[in-house]
């Protein structure tokens, strides 16, 4: 008899707050449930979010920052570790800018790509070979609007959210 299907890990970073949050909320209340890496910079927000889940024993609070690219082969190690796989990866950390591109200074246009593309980038080459490996995974990018129609004063973001 084979054995019973094994509930989903599912990775969420920007868990702390908005579409991370619900979505850790519609992941942990789905039928079997999942069980969830919450990432995101705030741990104490991410420690009152497993709280708040039915059951936090299937939760693991993994603090990290995707401006912080050296740190990001530490934090896959460690998603990876805690159920020996990663099922679903969600992209969903980000951060925002507003400014005129004429006024927005190299360091914010890197910082800006460096959380919202290539953090994103850096943990999917994380966890993707395992999935190749498994024959099944996935990998969910939230993206935005901005990606495919720029607004004013929003140059860096739309182009992070495009890349």
């Amino acid at each position: 008899m084979p054995a019973p299907p094994q509930p989903p890990v599912v990775w969420i970073t920007g868990a702390s707050s908005g579409i991370g949050e619900a979505l850790a909320h519609t992941y942990a209340n789905a039928p079997g449930g999942a069980e969830l890496i919450l990432s995101a910079r705030s741990a104490d927000k991410l420690e009152a979010l497993k709280s708040a889940l039915p059951e936090p024993d299937r939760v693991r609070v993994l603090p990290v920052d995707l401006n912080l690219p050296d740190s990001l082969p530490e934090v896959i190690e460690a998603a990876l570790s805690w159920k020996g796989r990663v099922d679903v990866l969600v992209n969903n950390a980000g951060i925002s800018q507003r400014s005129q591109i004429l006024d927005t200074d190299m360091p914010t246009c890197r910082r800006v790509m460096e959380v919202n593309f290539f953090g994103a980038v850096a943990l999917t080459v994380g966890v993707v070979p395992g999935m190749v490996e498994r024959g099944h995974g996935r990998i969910v990018n939230i993206s935005s609007v901005t990606g495919y129609v720029a607004t004013p004063g929003r140059g860096a973001y739309a182009a992070s959210k495009h890349a």
